[in-house]
């Protein structure tokens, strides 16, 4: 017996947790218990130093005083807050006006306003649950086909896996070892590059299908102006006024910050672009502002209303994101500031009650002590993992595989794809990426462009049928009988599971292009990220040899 689990303990150690997970027991308490039960039994058996677990207080004080992680109650808290002071249905309302009147005009707004949420949730279960609340029955009210309202709902609301702030980037930046800050800017691109692919699937199929996406009805555009015009090309003189307005700061910005932050290289796009946009909002909403206090009446009703509720929460997205792309702030204190921000536009709003505040800390709390938990848990097990070699056995495991880096890369995304149908996210960045490290770093694979196409996979495995947890977050909100139209008075027909389940895999197909885009091109993230120059250990000894001779040599001379 002993010598069969010195050969097999790994596999039996995985073996006892898969037993506790499948008897129902939370994940945290069954990797604890295996890693406890397995390390004394391990050294019962002689197969461990009796000294294994001495480290254990050291480690988990080490995780709960964890600064990196005490960024996730921050953003958690500025989500919750922004979602139950009703942004969503804001901004779901505005955007709609604007693309209305265009087929396919509702979609687009639930992208947009989906992929908002995702900036400023970063979780998918309060984006899919809020949209489909406000836009389904909106969708289905104006005729919108059920398998593309649905898939529009629940592909956007999982861009929260990989759209920064994301909860998910700072915790496999954790996992990985690397900075949040890289993991924001390596995800932007892809994460927006992801979003265009949406719009210009929508776009594509109003082409094809246009009675899949009716336009609204004239009696549903409610910001149109006294003379009947729709108030778009007055928003469209200020959309190109900022734009032009933000590109010209940013070649002066250019100059300006790196003589502040003494930078020889040119600032990444995304720095610049987050800047661009940041200061053209904020000139939006100065325009409006003093346009509404003098009554100057020069901005359409639609304009003022994109502006005033648009234009804030984007305004706070950028910097909080600005500031860590500048290195100006840690993630940790951009989530301050952005938890800061969301208090004061809940407040300014009026919509900041006691009930609102009281169910956001409760549940950043909740979230917070589970994903605490967790890491605890997945720390007792890895050293039961590790005093067993487990990362040796896991190396062995790929050794064998075709294709070297390359094959690695598509076997463990196929292995993220599939657990992602199962378990959460949080349980695949604690317990498979640890074991997935060594092995990627071995192989001279980039761990950010590591983390970043995990990250987008588990979006992908967020959507896959039969078990995608959107899918399920969808349901549980979705028409399951019969209903009368508060507006119309009409007979709306119930949501199916079916009709969800096809509504995906449109968007399965798109999330899976952009994982091989990301896949094949890797300077999409490893070229948004500034580079740091790495000095050689030769390098660094003949300086501090030619400082020891100068200092030698001007010795010599004041003696002399």
């Amino acid at each position: 017996m002993i010598d069969f689990l010195q050969v097999n303990f790994v596999p039996v150690l995985f073996a006892g947790l898969l037993f506790f997970l499948v008897f129902g027991f939370p994940v945290a308490f069954s990797l604890a218990a295996t890693g406890l039960a397995f390390g004394f039994l391990g050294m019962e058996l002689g197969l461990f130093p009796d000294v294994l677990f001495q480290a254990l207080p050291l480690r988990v004080l080490g995780i709960m005083s964890n600064e990196t992680l005490l960024a996730i109650p921050f953003f958690t808290l500025m989500g919750i807050i922004l979602e139950r002071s009703r942004m969503a249905e804001d901004l779901l309302e505005t955007v709609a006006q604007v693309f209305g009147p265009v087929r396919g005009g509702l979609a687009v707004a639930v992208i947009l306003v989906g992929a908002l949420l995702a900036a400023t949730t970063g979780v998918v279960a309060a984006a899919v649950i809020s949209m489909g609340l406000i836009s389904l029955p909106i969708m289905l009210r104006y005729g919108y086909n059920r398998t593309i309202a649905t898939g529009t709902i629940t592909a956007s609301g999982t861009l929260a896996q990989a759209l920064p702030p994301s909860l998910v980037l700072i915790v496999l930046a954790d996992q990985l070892g690397r900075s949040v800050g890289d993991m924001y800017q390596g995800a932007l691109i892809p994460g927006l590059m992801l979003v265009s692919l949406y719009l210009l699937f929508i776009a594509g199929v109003a082409i094809v299908k246009p009675d899949w996406m009716p336009a609204l009805p004239m009696e549903a555009r409610i910001y149109t102006e006294k003379s009947g015009s729709s108030g778009h090309r007055s928003l469209l003189a200020l959309f190109v006024l900022c734009a032009a307005v933000g590109y010209g700061w940013s070649q002066i910005h250019e100059g300006v910050m790196n003589g502040f932050l003494n930078r020889i290289t040119p600032a990444p796009g995304d720095e610049r672009f987050i800047m661009s946009v940041t200061v053209a909002s904020f000139l939006a909403l100065g325009l409006a502002m003093v346009n509404r206090v003098a009554g100057l009446g020069l901005i359409s009703r639609l304009t003022e209303q994109v502006t005033f509720v648009l234009i804030p929460p984007l305004i706070l997205i950028f910097l909080v994101l600005g500031t860590i792309f500048l290195g100006v702030a840690t993630p940790t204190e951009g989530g301050a500031m952005g938890a800061l921000g969301a208090f004061l536009m809940a407040t300014l709003r009026g919509r900041l009650g006691l009930s609102v505040l009281k169910g956001a800390l409760e549940s950043t709390t909740r979230l917070s002590i589970f994903v605490m938990f967790i890491l605890i848990g997945s720390t007792v097990f890895s050293f039961t993992f590790n005093a067993a070699d487990g990362h040796i056995w896991v190396e062995h495991l790929f050794d064998k595989l075709p294709g070297g880096q390359m094959g690695f890369l598509i076997f463990v995304n196929f292995l993220v794809f599939l657990l992602g149908m199962f378990i959460d996210f949080f349980e695949i960045a604690f317990i498979i990426v640890p074991m997935l490290v060594p092995v990627a770093e071995k192989m001279g694979v980039d761990l950010i462009w590591f983390g970043i196409l995990i990250a987008m996979n588990m979006q992908t495995s967020f959507l896959t049928p039969p078990f995608g947890f959107a899918l399920f977050y969808l349901r549980s909100v979705a028409a399951r009988h019969d209903y009368d139209d508060v507006i119309t008075k009409e007979r709306i027909p119930a949501v199916t599971t079916a009709q969800i389940y096809k509504g995906s895999i449109a968007f399965i197909v798109l999330q899976i292009i952009m994982v091989g885009v990301i896949l094949f091109n890797p300077g999409l993230v490893s070229g948004n990220i500034e580079k740091v120059e790495r000095i050689s250990k030769d390098k660094v000894e003949d300086m501090l040899n030619i400082e020891t001779i100068d200092y030698n040599s001007n010795s010599s001379n004041d003696n002399w």
